[in-house]
């Protein structure tokens, strides 16, 4: 799958990188700035030598079509990762990935160093299933090395029919030697919200991709947990590891659910269509409870946006590692109804003006890369002051407390687990003190 774009459509941004596009391409491409320097004649002679070279010495026959299509990938790959030319089917696939259904392995990679290195897995896919973490990198498929040359064409291949399988060879991240792993493809339909009571008053939600509908769907999400709970909740996990991003309208649209009013993001670039803002509107439907949210390697660019809104806000405590730090926008720019390119026109912002590209944002609780496991013996029971013989007798030793049923996930998962109780503690911290008794 190929990190995908923001769409600029209407004067609006539409979509982000890492994501697919699902907005049909601006009828009208925004106009650049003038050039400061025009190309000189003896580069125009360059090209046109250089094109005539290989129309004429080339080992096998080529045609014109098929080399200025080579020249005009060359000439947006070597910008940018993320700039590149769009063909009907690669068009095709940006609708595909924002509407959350497609054949393949659920894997969101970028070129890097001749090789794909894999942003994230999506989560309940072949990908995430295999072991596949952010990170790795896949340096053959089906035992052929990658050609730095045609990257895109190795991020094609990934792609296939539903039940075809197809073996990577992976390095893991901290390991020296590759693996090979074989995966069968599948239609690929992600369910980009997830959610659950962890504990009384405490929800969990996972986000794993920003798509169209995320934001309707996490805000049917949080009522139903309110209603199961009975009451208000007392805090929320929100968890954005391993998310590659998406639409950046989803993005705003879940900032804005715990969000009141405040900056969300913005952007700037040289066109005009490139200077954005977007700002949260009154209501936050967590009443202002404490939110924790979850980041790691894996959490780019929209997912970013979010992360970043409610840090620069104070609407949450970040926990996890740095993010991945794509802060770049790309817009796609038709040349006609079969092709477009897609270009780099702006970087975004957070709200205290900070661009991340390349850099990520920090967590405010740095958390390391550890898991869980459980005991292999039950530990020790320990005695208390009920269990000595002739105690004295408390007023209410007969009632037994209930026993908190702790959920599996947060049990096996050290981050989720530090967040539980970093967020209890929040939560104790914004109880009401005690009424002073008159009298």
């Amino acid at each position: 799958m190929r990190p995908s774009s923001l769409l600029f459509a209407a004067g609006l941004i539409a979509a982000c990188s890492m994501a697919r596009a699902d907005e049909p391409a601006p009828a009208t491409a925004p106009q650049p700035a003038a050039p400061k320097s025009t190309l000189s004649l003896e580069d125009i002679r360059t090209f046109t030598a250089v094109f005539s070279l290989v129309k004429q010495g080339y080992v096998e026959d080529v045609s014109d079509q098929r080399l200025m299509q080579a020249a005009i990938r060359g000439l947006l790959a070597d910008l940018d990762p993320h700039s590149e030319y769009l063909d009907g089917a690669q068009i095709e696939e940006l609708n595909e990935d924002t509407t959350g259904s497609y054949a393949g392995l659920g894997i969101e990679v970028v070129p890097m160093d001749g090789a794909l290195r894999v942003i994230a897995p999506i989560d309940d896919t072949p990908a995430e299933r295999a072991g596949i973490k952010a990170g790795d990198t896949i340096l053959r498929i089906d035992g052929k090395p990658l050609s730095p040359d045609d990257l895109a064409g190795a991020i094609d291949r990934l792609r296939g029919k539903p039940g075809s399988e197809i073996t990577l060879s992976i390095l893991h991240e901290g390991h020296s030697v590759p693996v090979d792993v074989t995966l069968q493809r599948e239609i690929i339909r992600v369910v980009s919200v997830r959610g659950r009571l962890i504990e009384p008053g405490y929800a969990y939600l996972r986000i794993s991709q920003f798509q169209a509908e995320t934001g309707n769907d996490l805000r049917k999400r949080l009522t139903r947990l309110q209603t199961e709970n009975g009451a208000p909740l007392k805090g929320a996990v929100l968890d954005l590891r391993s998310n590659p991003g998406g639409l950046v309208s989803a993005a705003v649209d879940v900032s804005d659910i715990f969000l009141d009013a405040g900056v969300v993001v913005t952007t700037r670039g040289r066109i005009k269509e490139a200077e954005l803002s977007f700002s949260a509107t009154p209501g936050d439907q967590l009443g202002g409870a404490p939110l924790v949210v979850l980041v790691d390697n894996g959490s780019a660019s929209a997912a970013e946006i979010v992360a970043g809104a409610l840090k620069d806000n104070h609407r949450a405590l970040l926990m996890g590692r740095r993010t991945f730090g794509k802060g770049s926008v790309q817009t796609i720019l038709p040349l006609d109804a079969e092709h477009a390119i897609k270009l780099t026109t702006a970087r975004y912002y957070t709200p205290s003006g900070v661009s991340i590209q390349a850099q990520g944002i920090v967590p405010d609780i740095a958390l390391s890369d550890l898991a869980l496991t459980r005991r292999d013996a039950p530990p020790t029971p320990m005695l208390s002051e009920r269990d000595l013989r002739n105690h004295l007798q408390g007023v209410d030793e007969a009632i037994d407390l209930p026993a908190v049923e702790q959920d599996e996930e947060v049990q096996s998962d050290y981050a989720l687990n530090e967040a539980l109780n970093v967020l209890k503690g929040l939560a104790l911290q914004r109880r009401p003190a005690p009424a002073e008794k008159s009298g």
